[in-house]
This record gives structure tokens, sequence and C-alpha cells, in this order.
């Protein structure tokens, strides 16, 4: 069962000839062939492959989600309007990926247009829980989420705007990491909201996610708004002690998280065991960020998704889905002169607000942390008639996602009775996502939540 290996594990045993590449691709293969039926995990699957032992990724099959462009290789943001869409072109993400020596195994299932938190409005149907069926893997990249979980992939890649990498890492039990805006370049991935959206890694364990990151980052002349700033090597972050570290745990005291968070609280004292200095912190309600981040994604949607139509794509503007079609009208209408407020710059003001609060905090706080998403996974079916599904599931996230701060979701607590997981959200200042790494990488090592590391 060589497809239950990390990543770093499949490195290893390939350098030392433990195992083959072909036996780790015949055993993720296989967990694809007996399990995407049920779960409508990959929407496209590549058996080719070629090892690549000088390289540092080995040959190894990573899952990449399904808005990423690659080349010869159909992308369909889980859209009928793409759904004879093939790129002519590599996103730079994924050609770094390939560089470093990684084999897209096959492009996974999302919410279309990266508009959901739930994978239940993907044209392609529903992606289902791993860990409970009867439940939601969360998104939009829950594809990729679900495919770590499941074992049908070595490790993945998806893509955040508010969290849509953390929230289903969250929901399926696996380690999410959403890096700093613009240090992960956003060329050739189908855009959602450009201002937020950023590209990154979804894995087994949080050293998987800091050696992904280290192949995927960096300056790409492509994206105007990649960042030129010196990218480290993350996995140095890793097996450092945390003494000393000062923590700020946030939304602690929202109202409806009175059950979730006895659960959630007694995972902190870990913290304070390690050395760290653990305290509450006042953030500003997250509320507040839920009607920036609406005004600001649908504005964005509504522009980004005007080029998208039949003399381009083959297909017309009638096969976008309702919540497309929602979201384009919301901003089309955010964005019309009937507004004497300008609802859109508006919006970036209290958006402001939010990022010096964010700001004031980091000058007393390393990181800070907090749940993840407000509970465990939903119920398939959820989002139906609930139309900011979404953005209330988001909502503990939507402010470092506005601010360009990195953060990361690792596993903190599962329930036995269902079997699923509650994340926790480890955030610092932006560029330091060597001190997120540091911080889960300490707590993940130092407790049982993590079921790959139990096999160690």
């Amino acid at each position: 069962m060589l497809n239950k290996l990390t990543l770093k594990q499949a490195i290893d045993k390939l350098d030392n000839k433990k195992i083959t590449l072909e036996d780790i691709w015949a055993d993720v293969l296989s967990a694809i062939k007996n399990q995407n039926d049920k779960l409508n995990v990959y929407l496209a699957i590549n058996k080719n492959f070629k090892s690549q032992p000088n390289k540092p990724l080995k040959g190894l099959p990573i899952a990449v989600k399904d808005n990423f462009c690659t080349k010869g290789t159909i992308t369909t943001a889980s859209s009928l309007l793409l759904k004879d869409f093939v790129p002519q072109f590599e996103s730079t993400v994924t050609q770094k990926l390939k560089d470093a020596g990684g084999e897209i195994v096959g492009k996974t299932n999302m919410d279309a247009w990266a508009h959901g938190s739930s994978t239940e409005t993907s044209q392609y149907g529903k992606t289902l829980n791993p860990r409970n069926t009867q439940h939601l893997p969360g998104g939009s990249s829950g594809g990729s989420a679900a495919a770590v979980a499941a074992d049908m992939c070595i490790a993945s890649l998806g893509s955040e705007t508010a969290g849509s990498i953390r929230q289903p890492a969250a929901w399926c039990g696996v380690v999410g990491l959403k890096p700093t805006y613009g240090r992960t370049s956003r060329y050739g991935i189908v855009a959602m909201a450009s201002s937020t959206d950023s590209p990154g890694p979804i894995t087994k364990t949080v050293e998987d996610a800091a050696i992904l990151l280290n192949h995927i980052a960096g300056h790409d002349p492509l994206n105007a708004t990649s960042s030129s700033e010196k990218t480290p090597n993350f996995t140095e972050s890793l097996d450092k002690p945390i003494e000393n570290l000062k923590i700020g745990i946030i939304y602690h005291n929202l109202e409806g998280l009175e059950n979730v968070w006895k659960l959630f609280a007694p995972q902190l004292k870990i913290f304070t065991k390690l050395g760290a200095s653990v305290k509450y912190a006042q953030a500003m309600d997250p509320k507040h960020a839920i009607s920036v981040y609406t005004v600001v994604q649908r504005s964005e949607v509504s522009s980004n998704l005007a080029r998208f139509d039949d003399v381009r794509y083959q297909h017309g503007r009638d096969t976008f889905g309702n919540e497309a079609k929602k979201r384009i009208m919301l901003g089309t209408h955010t964005l019309s002169k009937v507004f004497n407020t300008h609802p859109y710059s508006l919006a970036q003001k209290v958006r402001t607000l939010l990022i010096k609060d964010y700001e004031k905090l980091f000058k007393k706080y390393d990181v800070l942390i907090s749940l993840t998403s407000p509970g465990f996974a939903k119920k398939v079916g959820a989002t139906e008639g609930s139309a900011m599904f979404g953005e209330l599931e988001d909502m503990l996230m939507e402010v470092s996602s506005l601010s360009g701060m990195p953060g990361i979701s690792i596993p903190c607590y599962r329930d036995e009775k269902t079997n699923l997981y509650l994340g926790m959200n480890i955030m610092a200042p932006m560029w330091r996502e060597d001190l997120v790494i540091q911080v889960a990488d300490a707590f993940e090592k130092n407790t049982d939540w993590n079921s790959w590391r139990k096999n160690d």
C-alpha cells in the first residue's frame, strides 16, 4: 500500500532504493480505480509517468486542482463551459512542479470556477468526503483535499481565494497551506478573485507542505502580482523549538462556536507545554469580513468571467451554472453606477481596517491561531438554499486571505463517532510562512491527530 506514504517517506524510500516508482504509481492508480467512482475526486486521470531519480520529486504522482492550466490536458474548472478546453500552455505553478520532477496523476474536482466551499457546485457532480461519505469535503479545492485523504495521490495542489485550501483540508483531516499572496504565481490559473487568489499545497503532513512549497514558490515575470521577495528554504523551519514564541488565540468568544470550542481549546495546551506564550487576543469580529469579501469577490468574479464565451471556448454563457450566474449578476450590480456609495471602494476601505487590525495584533504576537472552520464537515446537500454557505464556512479565514497573509490548517481533533476532523488555522505576517510551518510542525509532531504520522 505504497499510496499511503507521505511525500517525504516516498522520496526517502526511492533514494534508498527500498521501493520503485512503478510500484508507487501502481498502488495510487489502484486506489483511484477502486474509489473514484464513489468519491468523484478526479475529472481526468494520467497513467503515463517517467522516473526522474535526479530530480527532487522523483516522478511521484501529484494531484492538481482542475483550475490549473495544463498543456495538452483538458482543464475545465469544473464548468461545462470549459468542457472542451485543452490549454496550449502550462500554468507557472504546475510547470515548476514538473521541473522539480513531480508528475500530475490527474485533475481534481472542485466547485465550478472555485465558487463555493463544498464542491457541490461542480457541474460534474459533487465530491464526497473520504473520512465519511455522508459529508462534504469542503471547497473549492475539495477534490484535491479528498485525493490526499483517500491516499489517491502522494500530495496535491489547490488554490485559495478565502479558505479554499484550508477549509477542505480541515474537513478532510489533511494539511493545507495558503502562502502569502504573491509568493506563488497565479499565471495560468483560472481566475476567481484576482486580489486574493493563491495557489498552495494540500498534503498529508506539514513537512510535505514545506517540501512542495519549496518547489512551487518564487517570482514569475508572467504574473504582475508575483513578488520578487526572496524565497527561503521552508524545510529549514521544521523541527525547530517554539519556546519563547508568542501565540495569540483569536475568535474564541464568537456566538455559536461554544460547543466546538470545548473540543478545540484543550488542544492549545500543547503550545504551553512546548514553551510558547499563549494568550487570548481580541480581533475585529470576522463577520465584518463576510460583507467585505462578498463585495470584493463578486465584483472581481464578474470582471474575470467576462472573458469566457462561445467565441473563445465553443460553449456559450448559458452553460454557466447557477452559482456563477448569481455571482456575475451581483458583482456587475455592485460595480454599476446606480450606487452613490460605490460598494467596491467602500469594501476596500473596510478591508484596510481589517488588515490594520491584524498588523496591530502581530506587534504583540508571532502567530495567531483560530479554528479553521466553525465546525465539522457538513452533510451532503447542506448548500441547498444557502446563498451565503461559503462565506459563513470560511468566515474565520477571510480576513487572513483579504490581508494576503499566509496560513496553514492542520488536523487538531477527530470525532470518533463520525470520523470527522477539526482544523487548526495558524496565521503569520506576510512572508512568514516559516513561522506557520514551525508552529504547525511542532503541534503535529507532539500530538496524535495526524493519521499518517501514526504510521511512522
